[in-house]
């Protein structure tokens, strides 16, 4: 039996990526860009609610160059969601900036508002506010980016709507993306669509866009030269990750709609087992990983679990480490509602996410709900 991963890349079986990349093979435009770049970010500025968007070579990328953009220099703070994978903060260090973590809060699973405001506050209050705030929504699932975006409004701080794991997410009938400066969007293999790698910004800003491109390839001055009067990086998506993507987009409803379907045969298949509770739902989320956590009286571990589908070649991955028990990020402020602990810790020590993805089957779902259901109630799975 083939492996079952945990969120596979699925190509439209209509072969729309493939007829795309021929097509840009055809007109010899393979990089670094070409008509597929343009239309990618009008459609992706168009799903996102903005008036423009820039494609980039990652997520990771697309952050670097949100921060840049909002005037970050070396000792500004940086807020960021604490529970989330570590390519949301790696930018702030690389433009020597200084990470604040923010715990979160049990209904979304997403950085805590009353926190963001507490650490606001302190900033106002003693001349030192931070320049921006990456609001993640994680897994798929909205953070509370409208009270979010009303307190960064009110204290003056930039926005970044960090949605890499949340295209096709909303809130307040607003996509995940759409809110903030900029908005944040990955397209790496395991998620909701993928470029192969890549990511974009998208943002209402024409002008802040025009200058994000400049610098994302190499910030050639408009000479005939080989000129360059500013720091430049080699952050744009070819034309063939481009066409990928566009590809991609055709059937992005089918995903959503795919990976919502699997979220609810877990729900259904675990409602008669104590011992799991799924991640709440919080908005209108896309589903991109469905996530499980074990009840502390359960003693069930994902440890255990991950171990025992492991044991038939099926892929699980824990809940993300919070980057304030990290081994580098350790040492950077962080706020919680707690001294003794954190939503985050609590998360990542009773969460397992299960494979998701949009071309799961119903039988190999079956499977995996057997195997998980058997290791929380001492049962032979069925």
């Amino acid at each position: 039996m083939p492996r079952i991963y945990l969120s596979p890349p699925h190509i439209s079986p209509e072969g729309y990526e493939q007829e795309y990349v021929a097509q840009a093979f055809a007109s010899n435009w393979i990089a670094p860009l070409g008509a597929f770049v343009d239309r990618f970010e009008e459609e992706l500025a168009v799903l996102t609610h903005r008036r423009g968007g820039a494609a980039l070579s990652s997520g990771t990328a697309a952050i670097h160059l949100a921060l840049r953009s909002c005037g970050l220099e070396p000792g500004d703070k940086v807020l960021s969601s604490s529970f989330t994978f570590a390519a949301t903060c790696n930018p702030i260090i690389y433009e020597q900036g200084l990470p604040v973590f923010i715990d979160s809060e049990y209904t979304s699973w997403n950085i805590d508002p009353d926190l963001v405001e507490q650490a606001l506050a302190e900033g106002k209050k003693s001349g030192k506010q931070a320049k921006a705030l990456l609001a993640v929504s994680l897994y798929g699932q909205a953070a509370n980016l409208p009270r979010l975006s009303e307190l960064c409004d009110y204290y003056g701080v930039a926005l970044i709507d960090e949605a890499t794991e949340a295209l096709g997410a909303s809130i307040a009938g607003r996509p995940c993306g759409s809110f903030g400066k900029f908005g944040v969007l990955s397209f790496n293999g395991n998620k909701i669509i993928t470029t192969s790698g890549g990511g974009a910004l998208v943002a209402d800003d024409l002008e802040a866009l025009a200058k994000i491109r400049f610098w994302a390839t190499q910030s050639r001055d408009p000479a005939p030269h080989y000129q360059h009067s500013e720091l430049g990086f080699n952050y744009r998506l070819s034309n063939i990750c481009a066409a990928i993507g566009c590809g991609q987009l055709q059937v992005l409803s089918r995903h959503l709609a795919a990976r919502q379907a699997v979220f609810h045969r877990y729900s259904e298949g675990f409602q008669a087992v104590p011992a799991i509770e799924m991640m709440p739902r919080y908005g209108e989320p896309n589903h991109w990983l469905s996530v499980i956590t074990f009840t502390p009286e359960s003693r069930v571990t994902p440890q255990k679990v991950a171990a025992a589908l492991a044991a038939e070649d099926i892929e699980s991955r824990p809940a993300w480490k919070p980057m304030n028990l990290q081994p580098y990020w350790g040492k950077y402020p962080f706020y919680s509602r707690s001294a003794s602990g954190s939503v985050g810790a609590d998360l990542f020590a009773r969460g397992l996410c299960l494979p998701s993805g949009s071309a799961l089957s119903q039988e190999d779902q079956d499977k995996i709900i057997a195997i998980v259901t058997a290791c929380c109630t001492g049962s032979e799975p069925s």
